[in-house]
């Protein structure tokens, strides 16, 4: 179900930024459905290929964009439980993550320019602390919940887990979003909207893909923009009405939500410094720590 409704709606999210920002600046900005018009054209459009380059950078794009459907089939479309799910999960989600950047990175590389280079570099450091913020999250999700299935923990958050460990999920809910962020490249970790040649990160490495290549790597972006804000709505609104449908609708209106949230936060903050960035991310990982030191250990009770 996730899978699916990422699949058709990924784009939209995306979409929902982009006029969130454009709103917020006084400017009529982009049609909702603007991304998916731009998907189409990329994939309408001829790759055009450097001698230097391999299958490497060919592959890349689209075993990057495998990566991140499959860390979508194993997550829990809000309280409904993912395809595949089974106990410890969370960690090939973390590891599927982590292939889709080393691919997007090798590709980089493969190109033989120092620009694409730097901004691969840039991108596998603060990945290493972005992980390390995602899997604390994730170990103060099971130390709540009791359980180490993503599934299990998306059933187990409606009972009473706002009243029984609320503080401690505030702190998560802090910690997931700072890292939505930065694991898509947002403000103020980055900025997918910038030119200049010494700040860019996620930018740098995909500047000399296009047509096909560019549409897996542009849909595999919204995709994890998708994914991030499924588990970050899935801990803020663990709604149970009985109906699925309405659970599913829940869902999407919470997702929706925290796109707003993105737009919001990037139309009313700078962009950080370079050297600035690994502080933050440290700090999320921080709160991710105080987090589960916060929740109640073995369960929440019933």
């Amino acid at each position: 179900m996730e899978l699916a409704l990422a699949l058709l709606l990924a784009p939209l999210l995306a979409g929902i930024v982009r006029r969130t920002k454009a709103i917020l600046a006084g400017r009529t900005g982009p049609p909702l459905l603007q991304a998916y018009r731009d998907l189409r054209k990329l994939l309408a459009r001829r790759s055009v290929y450097s001698r230097t380059t391999t299958w490497v950078f060919r592959a890349a794009p689209f075993a990057s964009l495998a990566a991140v459907a499959g860390a979508l089939a194993l997550t829990p479309c809000g309280l409904l439980p993912a395809p595949i799910a089974f106990p410890g999960d969370l960690l090939l989600l973390v590891y599927l993550l982590a292939l889709a950047r080393f691919a997007t990175a090798l590709a980089a590389l493969d190109t033989g320019s120092a620009f694409a280079g730097m901004g691969a570099s840039r991108e596998m450091a603060f990945g290493v602390l972005a992980e390390l913020a995602l899997l604390l999250a994730l170990a103060s999700l099971v130390r709540t919940t009791g359980a180490w299935s993503l599934s299990e923990m998306a059933g187990q958050l409606p009972e009473g887990a706002w009243g029984a460990s609320a503080g401690s999920l505030v702190l998560l809910a802090a910690a997931l979003l700072g890292i939505l962020l930065v694991e898509n490249a947002r403000i103020p970790f980055d900025d997918p909207a910038t030119h200049l040649e010494l700040t860019m990160i996620h930018e740098a490495m995909v500047l000399d893909h296009g047509g096909p290549e560019l549409a897996a790597i542009e849909g595999g972006a919204m995709l994890k923009l998708w994914l991030f804000a499924s588990l970050l709505a899935t801990v803020i609104a663990p709604i149970q009405t009985g109906a699925p449908w309405l659970d599913v609708g829940a869902h999407l209106g919470a997702v929706a939500l925290v796109g707003v949230a993105v737009g919001l936060i990037e139309s009313g903050m700078a962009r950080l410094p370079l050297l600035r960035v690994p502080q933050m991310l440290l700090a999320m990982a921080l709160l991710a720590l105080l987090s589960m030191a916060l929740a109640p250990g073995g369960g929440i009770a019933p």
